[in-house]
C-alpha cells in the first residue's frame, strides 16, 4: 500500500510538475498497455518444490515418488502500464497473475521514473517505488521477464525472491571518449526479512517473483526453530519499529567499453537488526552482499553474461557467542548465448553454497549445489516466441534427512514455453 501511494503522488506530480499539456500525457491509450507472459509444458523429476513447502530447487515437483511428470501450467501473465507525462516523466506498473504449483496474483512493480535530457556527455535518471535493484544481467523489459532462458540462475532467481523494496534510486552516467561510465545509489525499506529463504531453503532455480503482499512458504523447520519462525516470510516487509526508520542500501558503479564488454561491481545491505521480531514472529535479517557482474561479446555474435555474488546473513538472538542463524553464502554463473538459425541458443552453468554458523541453524543446514542448462529460443510469430529447455541441478543438505529424504538429491527439469507479448 505504502508503494502504491509513492507511485500514485509520483504520478500526480510528473502530471503537473512540467507544465505538461493534456497533449503530452498519455495515462491510457494503447502506446502505454501492454499485455505479456507465458504458457508452458513442463516435465520434472525428483523432490517436492520448495513452492509446495519441499526442498526442491524447482518450480517444479516430480511424482509423487519422484518420478518424471509432464503437466501443462501458466507461466505468468502480466498487465503493464506505463504512463507518461512529457519527455522526462514515466511510471511503470505491473500486476500478475503466476500459475503452477501454488497459483497467485498481485502486484509486481510499481514505480515512477524522472529521465531528463543528455547535456554535454552526462545523463541523470531517477527512480522511486516498488522495484527490483539493478542486479540481474538475465532480466529485461518492462515486465523484468528472463530474456535468453525460462529459468534465470540461482542469483537472480533469488533477487526475483526476496530482494525487491521500496527505493528511492538516482544514477549518473557519463560519456569519456567511448567509454560510458554510471554510478546508482538508493536508500530502501521494506525488505527487513530477506535472507530467510535462502537460509532456511537455500538457494532455488525459477522464474517466480515475489508479489506484493504475499507470502513465500517455508520447507520443514529444525525443531529448535519451529516455535520462533512460521511456516513462512513476507519478502516485503518492515519488522523495525516505524516505516524506514532504519532504510538500507544498495549502489552500484558500472563501465561500458567501446568494445561491447560492460563491468558492473554492486553493494547491497539491508541494515536490519537480527533481534527484531514482530507479533506474527517475522524477523528482521541482517543481509548483505557483495557482487561483480560483466557481459561481452568476445567473438562476433557470441555473448557471455555472468555473475558472482558473496554475502551473509543473520537473525534471532545471540547465544553462546553466536546468533540463531549465521549463514554465509556464495554462488556465481556463466550463460552463453549465440544466433542459431532464427533463433538463438543459450547455455549455462554454475555453483551455489550456503554454509551455517549460527547456534540453533547449524553446519547440517548448509547445501552446496550445482545446475547446467541448455535452452534454445524461436521467433514464432509477431508477439510470439517459443523457448525449450532443459535444466539439471545437484545439491546436498542434512536437513533433508530429518523429513526421510538422501542429503543429496538431483531434479531435472524439461520446458517448452511459449512467450507472448502485445
Amino acid at each position: 500500500m505504502r508503494a502504491l501511494l509513492l507511485m500514485t503522488l509520483f504520478c500526480m506530480s510528473f502530471a503537473s510538475g512540467q507544465a505538461a499539456t493534456a497533449a503530452d500525457v498519455e495515462l491510457l491509450t494503447p502506446s502505454v498497455l501492454s499485455l505479456t507472459g507465458d504458457a508452458r509444458l513442463v516435465g520434472a523429476s525428483g523432490e517436492r518444490s520448495w513452492i509446495d513447502e519441499g526442498f526442491g530447487k524447482l518450480r517444479s515437483s516430480g511424482g509423487a515418488g519422484g518420478e518424471f511428470r509432464i503437466k501443462p501450467e501458466l507461466g505468468s501473465a502480466n498487465i503493464v502500464w506505463q504512463p507518461r507525462a512529457g519527455f522526462a516523466w514515466s511510471a511503470t506498473v505491473v500486476a500478475s497473475i503466476q500459475g503452477g504449483e501454488r497459483s497467485e496474483a498481485g502486484l509486481s512493480e510499481a514505480f515512477a521514473s524522472f529521465k531528463p535530457m543528455r547535456r554535454d556527455g552526462l545523463s541523470f535518471s531517477a527512480r522511486a517505488g516498488l522495484m527490483w535493484p539493478p542486479i540481474s544481467t538475465e532480466h529485461g523489459g518492462a515486465d523484468w521477464h528472463v530474456t535468453d532462458t525460462v529459468t534465470p540462475s540461482a542469483i537472480n532467481s533469488w533477487v526475483a525472491e526476496e530482494l525487491r523494496p521500496l527505493a528511492a534510486e538516482a544514477t549518473i552516467a557519463a560519456d569519456l571518449n567511448g567509454h560510458n561510465l554510471s554510478a546508482t545509489a538508493a536508500i530502501m525499506s521494506a525488505n527487513d526479512t530477506a535472507g530467510t529463504l535462502l537460509a532456511f531453503r537455500g538457494w532455488a532455480l525459477h522464474d517466480r517473483r515475489t508479489l506484493a503482499v504475499n507470502r513465500q512458504p517455508l520447507p520443514p523447520l529444525p525443531e529448535e526453530l519451529e516455535y520462533y519462525q512460521p511456516q513462512y516470510t513476507h519478502p516485503l516487509l518492515d519488522v523495525s519499529p516505524g516505516f524506514a526508520r532504519r532504510p538500507g542500501y544498495y549502489a552500484r558503479v558500472a563501465w561500458q567499453t567501446p568494445d561491447n564488454v560492460r563491468l558492473e561491481l554492486f553493494r547491497y545491505d539491508n541494515r536490519a537488526r537480527p533481534e527484531w521480531v514482530n507479533e506474527e514472529l517475522e524477523w528482521g535479517w541482517r543481509t548483505r552482499f557483495q557482487q561483480v557482474a560483466a557481459v561481452a561479446r568476445p567473438l562476433g555474435e557470441l555473448e557471455i553474461k555472468g555473475q558472482a555474488m558473496v554475502g551473509r546473513t543473520q537473525m534471532g538472538i545471540e547465544e553462546q557467542g553466536r546468533l540463531w542463524v549465521d549463514a554465509r553464502f556464495k554462488a556465481a554463473f556463466l550463460l552463453a548465448t549465440h544466433p542459431l538459425g532464427k533463433g538463438k541458443l543459450a547455455a549455462r552453468i554454475e555453483k551455489f553454497h550456503v554454509r551455517q554458523n549460527g547456534s540453533l541453524l547449524t553446519q547440517d543446514a548448509g547445501e552446496p549445489g550445482r545446475a547446467a542448462l541448455l535452452a534454445y529460443s524461436h521467433p514464432l510469430a509477431a508477439g510470439l516466441t517459443g523457448i525449450a529447455e532443459a535444466l539439471h541441478v545437484s545439491s546436498r543438505r542434512g536437513q533433508r534427512e530429518e523429513i526421510g529424504l538422501a542429503a543429496r538429491q538431483t531434479q531435472t527439469q524439461l520446458q517448452v514455453s511459449i512467450r507472448f507479448f502485445w
